[in-house]
């Protein structure tokens, strides 16, 4: 039987112009096809269905938006985009898409949705994994996960400085507490940013949104981040970070793309709740500013000459801290 589990409410909720704070989620996974997945989606939140092609497709909930559910293969998208639905195209595509599900991950991409309502999507993780889907644990190479995307608070220099600082200072903690699987961790995915990037980070107070850019496009220029910064970035100077990265799947958005958590979809006792209760923890963080500014000065202390911080030991510093300041 599914087990509730509540998604906790972070201390902001609002942006800088009372509209509120909106997340999205994707979800990675095996066991369905393209359209057994759009079936059980459509059938626990109800909407209308839009087609696209054999390989992505669309179902509009006029409460929350519209659900992207697509095989996560980008020749088969690209295929089936420039069919112009011929005939017997649309044929082997259609086939294509089906061994493709066997293969690569049906991904359930969720439209930002106000962060007190996130409880909302948890009859569509029932009802998927009641129909047969599997997570992270069905591929030794596919490093299934889930992807949250939350708004900032504010577009400005010291909000994104918070969140940078909080999130690089628990990173380590935070591959613990998702237990992330192995095959993840060794994939090209969801590297964490450098040690020198966090010690710069930590020993820095209030840099300057030029600052920030330049520091994080010379240490991170590239998606492949538990926490991608690039949509964020891209949507404050799109120019200045398609001229350190030139990658065309970046897309603007005002919000952190978050890509730490696996997708255990097919466990009981799992459900989004888990995933954002974990990043729940950086949001608050981020919001305590001394305690920021003590961890920091705790992480460059604790940098030894040659060898810098020993993952394990601050990781078990910051398991005492988190429950000490109440955050776990």
């Amino acid at each position: 039987m599914d087990q509730k589990v509540t998604f906790k409410t972070p201390s902001v909720t609002t942006k800088g112009d009372g509209s509120s704070r909106r997340v999205g989620f994707e979800l990675e996974f095996s066991g369905l096809t393209l359209d057994e997945t759009v079936d059980t989606v459509q059938s626990s939140l109800g909407g209308n269905l839009g087609v696209k092609n054999a390989a992505e497709q669309l179902i509009h909930v006029a409460s929350m938006g519209d659900f992207n559910v697509e095989i996560d293969w980008d020749f088969l998208k690209r295929t089936a985009k420039a069919n112009n639905h011929n005939e017997e195209d649309d044929e082997w595509i259609k086939q294509l898409s089906k061994v493709a599900s066997a293969l690569v991950p049906v991904e359930v991409v969720c439209p930002p949705i106000p962060i007190t309502s996130l409880n909302l999507l948890e009859p569509m993780v029932s009802r998927l994994r009641r129909a047969g889907a599997v997570g992270t644990e069905e591929s030794l190479i596919a490093a299934y996960g889930v992807h949250i995307n939350t708004e900032i608070p504010n577009l400005d220099a010291e909000t994104l400085f918070a969140y940078l600082r909080s999130f690089s200072l628990l990173q380590w903690w935070l591959v613990e507490a998702h237990h992330v699987n192995t095959s993840r961790k060794i994939s090209p995915y969801i590297d964490l940013y450098p040690e020198s990037y966090v010690t710069l980070l930590a020993s820095q107070t209030s840099p300057c949104i030029d600052k920030i850019f330049d520091d994080y496009l010379e240490y991170n220029a590239s998606r492949n981040r538990a926490l991608d910064l690039l949509p964020l970035l891209a949507e404050i100077d799109k120019p200045r970070v398609f001229n350190k990265v030139d990658d065309p799947k970046i897309k603007s958005r005002p919000a952190f793309h978050y890509r730490l958590p696996n997708c255990n979809i097919e466990h009981n006792d799992w459900s989004l709740a888990q995933s954002w209760n974990i990043w729940w923890v950086v949001e608050q963080l981020a919001q305590r500013p001394d305690d920021l500014k003590a961890l920091s000065g705790a992480f460059l202390d604790a940098g030894q000459p040659l060898i810098g911080v020993i993952r394990n030991k601050w990781v078990k510093y910051l398991d005492q801290w988190l429950k000490d300041h109440e955050l776990v």
